[in-house]
C-alpha cells in the first residue's frame, strides 16, 4: 500500500468514515467501526477531454483547487479547475444516513467558448492479502470487486461506457479502458462513463455511488444487485439536504461551550475568533466520526502510517488517550458517549488483574501492543471521577466502582509502599527515597511510549488516582481503602520530590536521565500533585522554555526528541502549555499558544 501520512479532510456516519486529500483524492473507506476495515489501497478519477490523455482530478500540473466543508457540516466540497481546457469540476462527498454509502456527486461545467467532449474515468485498486483475493465482475452497471469477506461497490445511475477488470492502473492513462470479459481476476479495476458534449456554459452531473457489502448473510451476487437498484432510486439532492441538516443540528446540539450561540463574548475572549470556531466546529463533527457506537470505544485517529514506517500506527483506542477525548465529550454535552466508554468499553477490556493494556480496536479487542504503560491503567481511574464531577451522577460511580477497585489493587500492588530496611538497603526492585520510604520500581514505557523507566508523568496519573478513589470512596460511603490510598498518595508525593529532581532544582522526567519534558506539566496539569508555585516546578517552567520552545513559539515534546527528526512543535505540547498558562491565570500567554496551534492548522 502506498504511504498516505495526511488525511486533509474526514467526512462519514456512524459506520463509515472517508478521508481524503486537500485535491479531493479519496485515501481511505472504513466501514462498518472507526478503524476497521479500510478498504481502499489507491482510488483516483479523472477525464478524458476532447483529444486529450486521461486527467487526473486530483493530480495535474494544470489544475486549481480550493476545498472547504459546507458550514456546519461533514460535507466536503472540491473545486477543481482545469486551466487548459477551462473545465470547472464541483466534487461534492458525503456519507448518506439513511444508508451506509459514500456518494460522489459530481458537476461538471464547460467555461470554454469551444465545445468540450468529456468522458469520465474511475480507477480503484483496493487491498488485499493471500487469504482475502480480489475478483471483479461487471454487471447490471455495477463494478463489483468482492473478496471471500465483502463486496465492493460502485456504480451510477449512468451506464457504464467500457471498463477494465485488471491490470488497468497503466491503461487508463490513455483515456481509453477495453476489456472482453465480464469477470476477472485482480485487486485493480477501471470503468468509465460518457459524460457527453458540454456546450460553453453547459453543465451536466454524475454520481457515484460506493456501497460495500459484508458477505455474512447477504453474498450472493443477485441480492447485492437488489440493494444497489433500491440505492439508485435515491434523490441524490434529497440525501446531501438530509445530511446538512442532520449535522447542522448536531452542532447546534453539543455547542456545550455556547461559543456558537454567544458569538459576540467570545469574540471578546479570542482573537481569533473565526479560526477557533472552525476548530471547535470540526471537533464536534469529528468526535461521533472516531466513537464506536457499539462499544464506546474512541479511535485516537483516523489511520495514517498503515505500513509502519514512522510509527505503530494510530487508529488504536488507547485508554490514557481516550480518558482526555472524553473530558472534550463531556464539554461538549455528549455525556453519553463518555458513559458509554466507562461502562462498556472500560469494563470489557480490563484484564482480570485489573490492568488495561496500551491500546485495543474500538470493538474491544486487543490490538497489537508493545511493553506497557501503567499510566493507561490510573489514567481510567481518574477519569472516571472527572466525567463524575460533570455529571454528579452517583449511579455512574456505583456501575464503575469495581472497576475502579480492581485498577487501584493493581496500581498498589505494583508499589510496595513501606520503609526499608534498617540498613538502608530496599528490596531488589524497590527505590528508596531519603525518608527511607520505599517504592516499589515498576519500569514501564512513557506517555510517549519511546522511553523505558520510571517515569515522573505516570507516578503523576497514579497519584491523581489514589486520590481520585478516595473522592469516589467518600461519595459512595465506600471508605474501606481511603487511609491506606491516602498514606499512599502521601507516599508516592514525597518519593518523587525526594527522587525526581536534578542538581539544579528542576524536575526530572524519570529515574534515568533529565531531558526536559512537556509532560513534566502533568504534575500540575492536570494531575495536581505538586503546587505551581514551588520553586522546582517554576524552574522546570523556565528550563522548558528555554529547551522546548521553538523559534515559531510552539513547543516540542521533550529535548532530542528523534520522532520525525523532532525539529517541529506539536499541539499536544503547545496546547499542554497554554493549560499551564491558564491555571496560572496568564490569559494573554495562553491565548497566544492557542492562536499558533489554530493559525497552523491544516
Amino acid at each position: 500500500m502506498k504511504n498516505k501520512y495526511y488525511n486533509d479532510a474526514i467526512i462519514g456516519n456512524k459506520n463509515m468514515i472517508a478521508s481524503f486529500s486537500s485535491k479531493g483524492e479519496l485515501l481511505r473507506l472504513i466501514y462498518p467501526s472507526p478503524d476497521y476495515k479500510q478498504f481502499i489501497n489507491e482510488f483516483y478519477t479523472g477525464v478524458k477531454v476532447n483529444d486529450s490523455r486521461l486527467i487526473y482530478l486530483h493530480d495535474d500540473i494544470n489544475n486549481q483547487y480550493n476545498q472547504y466543508f459546507t458550514e456546519n457540516t461533514n460535507i466536503l466540497n472540491t473545486q477543481i479547475k482545469n486551466t487548459y481546457f477551462n473545465l470547472s469540476v464541483l466534487q461534492t462527498d458525503f456519507v448518506s444516513f439513511s444508508n451506509n454509502i459514500l456518494i460522489k456527486k459530481y458537476t461538471l461545467k464547460n467555461e470554454n467558448n469551444i465545445d468540450l467532449d468529456v468522458k469520465f474515468l474511475l480507477y480503484s485498486k483496493l487491498l488485499s492479502n493471500v487469504n482475502n483475493m480480489v475478483g471483479a465482475k461487471v454487471e447490471n452497471n455495477i463494478l463489483m470487486q468482492y473478496t471471500h469477506d465483502y463486496t465492493f461497490n460502485i456504480f451510477s445511475k449512468n451506464e457504464i461506457s467500457s471498463y477494465q477488470l485488471h491490470n488497468s492502473k497503466e491503461d487508463i492513462k490513455s483515456g481509453f479502458l477495453q476489456d472482453k470479459d465480464y469477470i476477472g481476476i485482480g485487486d485493480d479495476s477501471s470503468i468509465s462513463y460518457d459524460i457527453g458534449i458540454l456546450k460553453p456554459g453547459e453543465s451536466k452531473d454524475l454520481e457515484i455511488y460506493i456501497y460495500i457489502n459484508e458477505n455474512k448473510d447477504k453474498f450472493k451476487f443477485d441480492e447485492i444487485i437488489n440493494n444497489v437498484e433500491k440505492i439508485k432510486k435515491l434523490n441524490t439532492n434529497k440525501e446531501i439536504k438530509e445530511t446538512e441538516n442532520y449535522w447542522e443540528k448536531y452542532v447546534k446540539e453539543h455547542d456545550g461551550l455556547k461559543i456558537l450561540s454567544n458569538k459576540i463574548e467570545w469574540q471578546k475572549k479570542l482573537s481569533n475568533y473565526e479560526k477557533v470556531k472552525n476548530v471547535y466546529i470540526r471537533s464536534i463533527l469529528l468526535f461521533p466520526l472516531l466513537s464506536n457506537e457499539k462499544t464506546g470505544g474512541i479511535s485516537a485517529a483516523v489511520e495514517v502510517d498503515e505500513n509502519q514506517t514512522r510509527s505503530g500506527r494510530y487508529s488504536y483506542c488507547w485508554p490514557r488517550d481516550a480518558v482526555f477525548i472524553t473530558k472534550a465529550l463531556d464539554l461538549l454535552k455528549m455525556k453519553d458517549q463518555t458513559d458509554k466508554f466507562y461502562l462498556n468499553f472500560c469494563k470489557e477490556t480490563q484484564s482480570e488483574n485489573g490492568m488495561w493494556e496500551q491500546r485495543f480496536y474500538t470493538d474491544g479487542r486487543l490490538a497489537p501492543c508493545w511493553g506497557y504503560q501503567i499510566d493507561e491503567t490510573a489514567s481510567i481511574v481518574y477519569g472516571v471521577y472527572e466525567h463524575y464531577k460533570i455529571t454528579k451522577n452517583k449511579e455512574f460511580l456505583n456501575n464503575t466502582y469495581e472497576m475502579c477497585k480492581k485498577a487501584i489493587k493493581f496500581l498498589l500492588g505494583t508499589f510496595s509502599f513501606g520503609t526499608s530496611d534498617p540498613n538502608g538497603e530496599s528490596g531488589q526492585n524497590e527505590a528508596s527515597d531519603q525518608n527511607g520510604e520505599s517504592v516499589n520500581k515498576f519500569e514501564s514505557y512513557d506517555l510517549w511510549e519511546m522511553n523505558e523507566g520510571v517515569h515522573l508523568y505516570s507516578l503523576s496519573v497514579i497519584y491523581a488516582a489514589f486520590k481520585s478513589m478516595i473522592e469516589i470512596e467518600k461519595i459512595l460511603n465506600e471508605k474501606t481503602n481511603t487511609k491506606e490510598l491516602e498514606k499512599s498518595a502521601e507516599t508516592l508525593k514525597k518519593y518523587c520530590l525526594n527522587n525526581f529532581i536534578n542538581e539544579d532544582k528542576t524536575l526530572k522526567r524519570n529515574i534515568k536521565d533529565s531531558k526536559s519534558d512537556i509532560s513534566l506539566l502533568g504534575t500540575v496539569v492536570p494531575f495536581d500533585m505538586l503546587d505551581c508555585e514551588e520553586k522546582e516546578f517554576t524552574n522546570t517552567i523556565e528550563k522548558i522554555n528555554w529547551t522546548l520552545r521553538t523559534y515559531t513559539g510552539g513547543y516540542l515534546r521533550f529535548e532530542n526528541d528523534s520522532y520525525l527528526q523532532g525539529n517541529y512543535p506539536w499541539p499536544i505540547s503547545t496546547l499542554w502549555m497554554a493549560l499551564y498558562n491558564l491555571k496560572i491565570e496568564n490569559k494573554i500567554e495562553a491565548i497566544r499558544l492557542i492562536d499558533f496551534v489554530t493559525e497552523t492548522r491544516n
